[in-house]
Parts: C-alpha cells; sequence; structure tokens
C-alpha cells in the first residue's frame, strides 16, 4: 500500500496511526500521574511527532488541506498527540491572530502552551500583538503562554527588551505562582541579557 496516497486520502486517520505505533506507555502512565487532562495520551515523544508530522506535510502538501487538518487535530482536546501535531502542521502565513487567540484560550497544559508558542506561534505574522493580549489577560494558562511567546520572540530577536516590558515582568513576577513565576524568571533573565 502507498502511505503517501493513504495520508493523501485520510491524513487524520493516518496520524492517528502513526501516533499508536509510535506509542510509549512508560511515557503515558507517567503523563497520567503527573495529571495531564487528556483522556487519550500515547506517550508519543515529541521528537516522534515532529517526525511523524513532517512526513504527513511532505505527503499532502498543499498549505490550505493542512491548515485544515491541523484545525481538526486541534479541536481534538482530549488526544495529547493530536494537540501537540496541530501546531506542526498548521502554516505559520495562514494563522490569523483571530485564530491564534481562539487556540489559546482552549490551551489545557504547559506542554501545549509550550509547543504552540515554539513551533507556530513565534512564527506568524502579528505575533506580538498576540502575546500582548495574552499577557494582559488574568487566566492563568493564557498568561504563562503569552510570556512564552515573549521568550520565543526575545530569542528570534523579533522582541526587543524595552522599560516598559521589563516592568510588566516585573510587575507579574512579583505576584505569579509556580509554573509561571519560572517563567517569568527566565524572561527576565533573558531581557537582562539583551
Amino acid at each position: 500500500m502507498d502511505t503517501s496516497q493513504n495520508a493523501t486520502n485520510d491524513p487524520i486517520r493516518n496520524l492517528r496511526k502513526e501516533f499508536f505505533a509510535f506509542r510509549n506507555g512508560i511515557i503515558a502512565d507517567k503523563l497520567r500521574a503527573a495529571g495531564d487532562p487528556h483522556a487519550m495520551i500515547m506517550g508519543c515523544l515529541l521528537a516522534d511527532i515532529v517526525a511523524i508530522t513532517s512526513r504527513a506535510r511532505e505527503a499532502i502538501g498543499d498549505d490550505n488541506k493542512l491548515a485544515a487538518i491541523a484545525q481538526e487535530l486541534w479541536k481534538d482536546t482530549n488526544s495529547r498527540e493530536c494537540r501537540l501535531a496541530a501546531p506542526l502542521l498548521f502554516p505559520p502565513e495562514l494563522m490569523s491572530q483571530g485564530l491564534a487567540l481562539n487556540w489559546c484560550q482552549s490551551i489545557e497544559t504547559i506542554e501545549v502552551a509550550d509547543n504552540l508558542c515554539h513551533k507556530l506561534l513565534r512564527h506568524i505574522p502579528g505575533s506580538s500583538e498576540i502575546m500582548n493580549q495574552l499577557i494582559a489577560q488574568t487566566e492563568p494558562m493564557a498568561k504563562y503562554t503569552g510570556y512564552r511567546l515573549m521568550q520565543g520572540l526575545l530569542v528570534m530577536g523579533k522582541l526587543q527588551p524595552t522599560p516598559a516590558i521589563i516592568s510588566t515582568v516585573e510587575a507579574d513576577a512579583a505576584c505569579a505562582q509556580s509554573p509561571l513565576s519560572r517563567l517569568l524568571d527566565d524572561v527576565l533573565e533573558s531581557l537582562k541579557e539583551e
């Protein structure tokens, strides 16, 4: 059977089969024990999810199809692997600020937030505006995602430290709770290195 033809005909089914093939029960059990809220956890390593989605991107090719598939994967909030794969498939140039903010409102774990910021959000147009909107929110996961995005933009040189940014980070760091406090400490260190 031609796997590229199968990926083109039913890419979501094919991705799920590959997640199953790369499942790791030990990691899945550890994630469950640590409180991962997903009902379906295959325990795939992120490196394996990257390889799986890379093959799918190659087989599918069309950016609009990839965006549609990524949207369907993102909607599956029960599957850890689907939530991690979606940002890897979505073409950055097709992600609107509105859609990005919509995705950010449904993040359920730090792992998903980190992956979304690193693999997709820091590469899209208008990422600094998204960052500002997320940081301004009171919901802890949204704020965490905003600061994780800030860290990525600083590393890429897309954001320069300003006194206003440093002041905002310091103010949030003073009252933040873990894990946001650890992230803010890292962001402050990055800002002060610049």
